[in-house]
């Protein structure tokens, strides 16, 4: 089973998956939306769910491809996991760290994580509070700073 889903927004993506993946889906988009500070916006990049500082906010957009939004975190059903992909863990120490302590409280798994990639095989592995955390800890402005200043370093 392949889970290349093509979606222009993410309700198609959601709608897309297999019907015992989308209540998951749901969640962990619902978790983003009432949790990022004001200022992200919602959109579909990489076949993903993704929040992004729009042009508005950050004119240059993302330096890979300029015309394309600011991505912050992004969220995906892929073939044998759920996925978030937090570029925020990926750029700032203090919030990895942060965030694999708190992570090691909740004792249902060992945290299986890339350099941005959080992944959960399970969905009751999920912790949603912690995750709801994690997207309210960096605001927009917080974020284009992290961002410009590292692209500079």
């Amino acid at each position: 089973m392949s889970m290349k889903i093509e979606a222009e927004t993410p309700e198609q993506y959601i709608a897309q998956l297999p019907a015992d993946r989308q209540p998951t889906m749901e969640k962990l988009r619902e978790t983003m939306l009432k949790n990022l500070p004001q200022g992200f916006a919602e959109t579909m990049n990489y076949n993903m769910i993704t929040y992004v500082v729009p042009h508005s906010l950050y004119p240059p957009g993302y330096h890979c491809a300029p015309a394309m939004a600011l991505p912050f975190i992004s969220i995906a059903a892929q073939k044998n996991f759920f996925a978030i992909y937090h570029m925020g863990i990926y750029m700032d120490s203090e919030l990895l760290n942060w965030f694999t302590t708190q992570f090691s409280t909740y004792g249902k798994t060992k945290l299986d994580m890339g350099k941005s990639c959080i992944r959960f095989k399970k969905v009751e592995h999920i912790p949603f509070e912690l995750i709801a955390e994690l997207a309210a800890k960096t605001s927009v402005e917080q974020w284009i700073t992290l961002y410009t200043k590292t692209l500079k370093s």
